[in-house]
């Protein structure tokens, strides 16, 4: 089956996504800056999240770029990850609305951690079906950040308990962490391609 379909339709997901967190934003009722203090809770959860769902709009990007074709699994590995990416616009609704409260910024990093395990799959999935010697696989190696990344959802999520604004530090480190586009498959691509 070919790719271009599911790459259009997680593109128009994740459009959705973003058009549903930036449709939660609601406008002062005052003008002035300060009538801006009491939202920027909100506007910082979703300003993260916004800057999550890119980061996987990029990197779905460029893994589907090193794929050559899709099978059932594939799909239904894609949905997957569009299912935990879809809750993006509740949990940072609900964390920016709590002002970051203990649960709220709990629940957000399971979702995040959960969307990290969903990606992997979906990764899996691709290189299971294309072959170990295939584009991708040799692309990823030993991928110590799509590893990192969900040891440190985990410890935010129990941080978050305790002190939450540390739970805050670790998922702004570890978007940080996934901010600069994943150039390995470029690196493949075009070592294949000669250029």
């Amino acid at each position: 089956m070919p790719k271009s379909r599911i790459e259009a339709f997680s593109d128009g997901v994740l459009a959705i996504i973003i058009t549903i967190m930036v449709l939660n934003l609601k406008a002062p009722h005052t003008g002035g800056l300060a009538a801006l203090r009491p939202l920027l809770p909100s506007l910082c959860s979703y300003i993260l999240s916004f800057v999550y769902v890119g980061i996987y709009w990029n990197n779905h990007h460029h893994m589907f770029h090193a794929t050559e074709r899709v099978k059932g699994p594939v799909l239904w590995a894609n949905l997957h990850l569009l299912f935990w990416l879809s809750l993006f616009p509740f949990v940072t609704d609900w964390m920016g609305e709590s002002h970051f409260a203990k649960v709220p910024t709990a629940v957000y990093g399971c979702v995040l951690m959960m969307a990290a395990v969903a990606y992997w799959i979906l990764q899996a999935a691709i290189i299971r079906s294309q072959g170990k010697e295939s584009l991708l696989a040799r692309a990823i190696g030993s991928d110590l950040k799509g590893k990192a990344s969900p040891i440190l959802y985990a410890v935010a999520i129990g941080v978050a308990f305790v002190w939450p604004l540390l739970s805050q530090v670790l998922f702004v480190g570890v978007a940080l962490m996934w901010l600069v586009p994943d150039r390995r498959i470029e690196r493949t691509l075009n070592a294949v391609r000669g250029e």
